[in-house]
């Protein structure tokens, strides 16, 4: 009797499952629009404000950030310079510099990213860059 209980339960679980409607996944992802920082954000989540020096000018087009994450619009095969001491992920917890703060022309360049947080090669030595944004000159051009 016990076996056949089984038997009427197992065919019951299998005719329900059967019987059951197909639903079709639907994943939509929605990234939402950029973060409004002055002078970039990280390029991981939750894409916090980056602090002014974080990013070399190679971030930047016409002294507009060209993004970062998955709001990335730069070209392909793209790596640039950043100064990783400013990632609070390597110790960083030092202020995120205001709007409006008086700009300097010192960046450190100590690593190339692609956009989507990649260590890399940007072709070219960060030394000598300038920061986007410095006084005397457009931002995101070389001296």
């Amino acid at each position: 009797m016990r076996g056949f209980q089984c038997l009427v339960l197992a065919v019951v679980g299998i005719g329900l499952t059967a019987a059951a409607p197909n639903a079709k996944a639907q994943i939509s992802v929605n990234i939402g629009v950029a973060p409004n920082c002055p002078y970039g954000y990280f390029d991981y989540a939750p894409y916090s404000c980056s602090p002014y020096g974080y990013y070399g000018p190679d971030w930047f087009s016409g002294g507009l950030f060209i993004g970062a994450g998955p709001w990335f619009h730069g070209s392909h095969g793209f790596y640039g310079h950043v100064d990783n001491r400013y990632d609070p992920r390597r110790g960083y917890n030092g202020p995120v510099p205001e709007r409006g703060e008086k700009s300097f022309n010192h960046f450190h360049a100590n690593e190339a990213r692609d956009g989507q947080g990649h260590v890399g090669n940007a072709g070219h030595d960060g030394g000598g860059e300038h920061s986007a944004g410095a006084q005397g000159h457009g931002g995101g051009g070389h001296r």
